[in-house]
């Protein structure tokens, strides 16, 4: 058995300077430095092992969970041609045309472009053009469709529109296949776990459609071990999960790293893709469009069939639900099957709807930097709207459990931007976007700690150390606040000190 004790560390909400007992995962005991209190306890007449560190007055807080990561699409990014400032089709056909000439992939894949404001069109013409015989696809920064040439359409089996776009369903069938060409290797998961690490980051809840139950024991019996990870199951895969016995909470790997999470569930698309199921048609769309409010993509009545087997099994919910019909949708499911599950985004929310996510209990799976990455596509596909989108304030006052992620890669993997957007609404010269929606910063930290405040006696040793208190600091600067150490029960996975 290994002790640490860190020792003169300021706690939020405690006065002084405090030695703090770790032993056994847990924090065991807390008292004011130098007292005789603080030193008892530390003992090693047992065999075991005693280590401390001077803190020197840094903060110790508890540490990032995200609630909402999709991982090996966060690994690979890195390895894919970045589209994230392309501003028209035109432009992201001239990054991929570059990337051809010097990359030698034999399947070229960029990400992050986002059409919803381009003022041109893709076509599966212009990227036969610059790639007659060598598949390129464009991944957008939502992950909800994909853009393809004729050659990548042969090698992954699926018949292109005349604009090479694929969306929804078939596009997330697609990026499957795409994934399974070129997996990352075990060294790429380990610099990625090992980057959060570094951001105060302790655990994940993963949402990547995969075989995540055995997939993440795998990793970490290969060393990944910088992360606590909550494997989701898609309802492809919801039967092989009760047959195995899965319950959601049940440990997955002898270190206790990976347990089973939640049936993850998509009933509608997204906002940049203008799938996101709403109660109002899109602005541009026309009446004769299949879909002009967006897509359910999951009907109701199987929407309650999965979440009865899931039940049934001891598997909770996680829906992703984005337009505000979409949100009403899942509500209406979960108050008629008395759920309290979670939903994940919440981003347009109907007016009526937000007490309903206080009085059934539910929890608010939000990502605040999407905010400010689509609040220029919210204001024209949502105008007239957006008082009531990404209305985390309102969520919070509703009565909503609020836990924020990145849903990275959609944005990057960092506990602190997500603060810094929670509490500003902003990141540039502009001001903040319908400022009333900001979140107190005890609220956005809770939020992304799962509930903790303080370093409580007998909570997890999951721990951050930090130089300064982010009470004390700028908006602008906790999207960058440097992490001193992180301690994984007890555990350093990232240490400067």
């Amino acid at each position: 058995m290994t002790t640490l004790r860190l020792r003169n560390a300021q706690l939020t909400g405690q006065s002084g300077l405090r030695d703090v007992l770790l032993r056994d995962g847990v924090v065991d005991a807390c008292a004011p430095s130098g007292s005789s209190a603080s030193s008892s306890g530390g003992s090693a007449s047992d065999g075991s092992t005693s280590e401390s560190i001077d803190l020197g007055g840094r903060w110790l807080l508890p540490a990032f969970w995200d609630a909402h990561v999709h991982f090996a699409q966060w690994v690979v990014r890195r390895q894919r041609v970045d589209l994230a400032e392309t501003d028209s089709a035109a432009a992201a056909v001239a990054v991929m045309r570059e990337a051809l000439r010097h990359r030698t992939d034999a399947v070229l894949v960029g990400y992050g472009f986002r059409d919803a404001l381009w003022g041109d069109l893709p076509t599966r013409a212009a990227l036969d053009e610059i790639a007659p015989d060598r598949p390129i696809v464009l991944i957008s920064g939502d992950l909800h469709c994909g853009w393809l040439n004729s050659a990548a359409g042969r090698l992954l089996g699926v018949t292109l529109p005349d604009d090479g776009v694929l969306r929804e369903a078939e596009w997330i069938g697609t990026l499957d296949g795409l994934d399974s060409l070129s997996p990352p290797d075990l060294a790429a998961y380990r610099e990625a776990a090992d980057a959060a690490a570094s951001r105060g980051v302790v655990g994940i809840v993963e949402f990547e459609n995969a075989d995540n139950f055995d997939a993440w024991p795998a990793r970490v019996a290969a060393g990944v071990t910088a992360l606590r990870v909550e494997a989701s199951v898609w309802p492809d895969r919801l039967e092989e999960a009760i047959a195995r016995g899965f319950r959601t909470g049940d440990a997955l790997d002898p270190h206790g790293l990976i347990t089973m999470g939640r049936l993850k569930v998509v009933v509608d698309g997204s906002l940049n893709t203008r799938t996101a199921f709403c109660w109002d048609p899109y602005p541009g769309i026309p009446a004769s469009h299949p879909h002009p409010c967006g897509m359910l993509s999951v009907a109701p009545d199987e929407l309650e069939r999965l979440l009865v087997r899931a039940r049934e099994a001891g598997i909770a919910p996680a829906v992703h639900a984005i337009g505000d019909q979409a949100n009403t949708t899942v509500l209406d499911t979960f108050e008629r099957l008395g759920i309290q599950g979670v939903i994940e985004h919440a981003q347009l929310v109907s007016a009526s709807d937000f007490d309903r996510f206080g009085r059934l209990g539910v929890t608010a799976s939000v990502q605040p930097e999407h905010a400010l990455d689509d609040r220029d596509v919210a204001d024209r596909f949502w105008a007239g709207r957006t008082d009531r989108a990404f209305a985390f304030a309102s969520l919070h006052r509703a009565g909503a459990v609020l836990a924020l992620g990145s849903d990275a890669p959609v944005a990057p993997l960092d506990p602190w931007l997500a603060l810094g957007a929670a509490v500003s609404r902003r990141r540039d010269e502009r001001a903040a976007w319908h400022p009333n929606e900001r979140l107190p910063l005890d609220v956005a930290l809770a939020a992304s700690t799962r509930g903790r405040s303080t370093v409580d006696v007998g909570s997890a040793a999951d721990l951050i150390v930090v130089d300064e208190n982010p009470a004390d600091v700028t908006a602008d600067h906790l999207r960058t606040m440097p992490v001193a150490a992180t301690l994984l029960g007890g555990r350093p996975t990232w240490n400067t000190l």
